[in-house]
């Protein structure tokens, strides 16, 4: 139990590592982290394949790490591994899927990646890029309300209720959330669930032609958003995993404090050490 514990733990602290720009080719470089992401692929616990998948794409967003990645023992066989297992969730699956072709594409193309590392550039905001996987978009929340941890758990309850919605994070800061939907599911469906909470109402952030952003309110339910009322509930995804795991406890910020390179190397010592021990007798 507390081994399956431990291994729930590193992989939460990996994932929210990876999630900072900062500490991505830190961990791609160091030689016990990634090899122990690709274990934790196989693990028997959903939620620890889940994590890893996460932390996965967040350092895959790295350019310069997909092509070691990609060459990485074991890596793309456990992707497959994962696409292919029945007992996957779907959005799992889908998740390993978008990593997967990620990676095929490594090294191809550059003219088109140069352009999509570009338009990257002026989305920093955004934890995940939608440019290169046509089944997967990402959708900017401005969610009045979104006030404390409290409120933020109710959004998190009402998004985890979409099926569709792969994964989201928050940006308490500006009271924004950025979250990763399928491509086949409206925006307006999001809009439907966090208002429902009565207690907080979100608005979709647009970008315009010259690189400005437009706040545009979703259709209320009584406006012909009938379909937003049909969205089918989400039963396949395991629960997100409780923000008691996170290392950073700050609601003010995202996953991570951008910026705390020294505090995230000292963890991911932590960490290196506890996949050595782990994995490697």
């Amino acid at each position: 139990m507390s081994a399956e514990v431990d291994a729930l733990t590193v992989v939460n602290q990996l994932r929210d590592l990876a999630a900072d720009p900062l500490n991505r080719r830190a961990i791609v470089e160091d030689h016990g982290c990634l090899p122990g992401l690709i274990l934790f692929l196989d693990h028997p616990n959903p939620q620890v394949v889940y994590s890893a998948l996460l932390a996965v794409r967040y350092l895959a967003e790295c350019r310069a790490n997909r092509e070691k990645m990609k060459g990485e023992l074991g890596m793309m066989l456990s992707l497959q591994n994962v696409m292919q297992k029945s007992a996957s969730p779907g959005e799992t699956k889908l998740l390993a899927s978008e990593i997967y072709e990620i990676f095929q594409s490594a090294g191809k193309e550059e003219a088109e990646q140069a352009e999509a590392a570009a338009a990257s550039c002026r989305r920093k905001a955004q934890f995940f890029l939608g440019s290169n996987n046509k089944r997967a978009k990402t959708v900017v929340l401005h969610i009045d309300g979104l006030d404390d941890s409290t409120r933020r758990s109710l959004c998190e309850e009402a998004l985890l209720k979409i099926r569709g919605v792969i994964s989201f994070t928050f940006q308490m800061a500006v009271k924004r959330c950025v979250v990763r939907i399928r491509s086949d599911l409206k925006a307006d469906a999001l809009g439907t669930a966090i208002n429902s909470t009565k207690v907080m109402k979100a608005q979709q952030v647009l970008r315009t032609d010259d690189g400005g952003e437009l706040i545009m309110p979703f259709q209320e339910e009584g406006e012909g958003a009938a379909g937003a009322s049909a969205v089918e509930e989400n039963t396949d995804i395991p629960d997100y995993l409780p923000e008691e795991e996170s290392p950073s406890q700050d609601p003010d910020k995202a996953v991570t404090r951008v910026g705390s390179v020294a505090d995230g190397m000292g963890w991911l010592n932590t960490a290196a050490n506890f996949l050595t021990r782990s994995f490697y007798w």
